[in-house]
C-alpha cells in the first residue's frame, strides 16, 4: 500500500502537501453530492427530463389554443353557430324533430 502511495506522489507531487484526511472527506464529498443528496446530480437529471416533458406540453397546448381561437373567430356568424350547436350537441329549433342514425358496425371496444 506504501508503495501505491510512493507512486502517486512520484507522478503527481502536489498531492505530497495534500493530507491524507483532507483527500477522503474531498472524496466522500463528491460521492455525496453526486448520489446521496437530495439535490444530487441524478435528482436534477430527473428533473431536467421532466422539464423538458413539460415544454414539449406546454408548446402542444399553446398549439391547441391557437387552433381554438381561430375557430371561435369563425363562428362569427349566427348560421355557424347554429351549425355548429346541431352537429355537436343536437340542438334543435322548436317543433322540429332529430333523429339520430347510429351504425350498428361501429363498436367502441
Amino acid at each position: 500500500m506504501k508503495n501505491f502511495y510512493k507512486n502517486l506522489l512520484l507522478k503527481y507531487p502536489i498531492l505530497g502537501n495534500v493530507n491524507i484526511k483532507y483527500l477522503v472527506v474531498l472524496v466522500f464529498f463528491i460521492i455525496w453530492m453526486l448520489f446521496l443528496d437530495s439535490y444530487s446530480a441524478l435528482q436534477h437529471k430527473q428533473l431536467n427530463k421532466e422539464i423538458d416533458k413539460l415544454e414539449d406540453s406546454k408548446v402542444y397546448y399553446n398549439q391547441e389554443i391557437e387552433k381554438d381561437k381561430k375557430e371561435i373567430k369563425s363562428y362569427q356568424s349566427l348560421k355557424k353557430i347554429e351549425k355548429f350547436a346541431r352537429e355537436k350537441y343536437y340542438m334543435k329549433k322548436q317543433n322540429e324533430d332529430i333523429f339520430i342514425i347510429e351504425d350498428e358496425t361501429e363498436t367502441d371496444n
